[in-house]
């Protein structure tokens, strides 16, 4: 999947859409640990979501999970079931 590469600053909430796939246990332990990661170790992942403008994608630190959505710095939350995958 091809997703464009954005900064957190551009996210546009507003178009944020869910995603067609089904969301696993796998991806909501994913964005667990890219939290934890991000929080105990600076390191930072890449979140995919999808928008009405097609898939994009943004390199940051997850701040918090909670159950419907992941936070983002500058106070940006995502619904998770907008979220296709995490990779860190």
């Amino acid at each position: 999947m091809t997703a464009e590469l954005i900064e957190k600053e551009e996210i546009d909430v507003t178009k944020i859409i869910p995603a067609e796939n089904k969301h696993t246990d796998d991806i909501v332990s994913r964005l667990a640990a890219s939290s934890r990661l991000g929080n105990e170790f600076k390191a930072k992942a890449t979140i995919i979501f999808n928008t009405t403008e097609g898939a994009k994608k943004v390199h940051t630190t997850v701040w918090s999970v909670t159950e419907k959505y992941i936070q983002l710095k500058n106070n940006v939350h995502i619904p998770i079931k907008c979220i296709i995958d995490v990779e860190y």
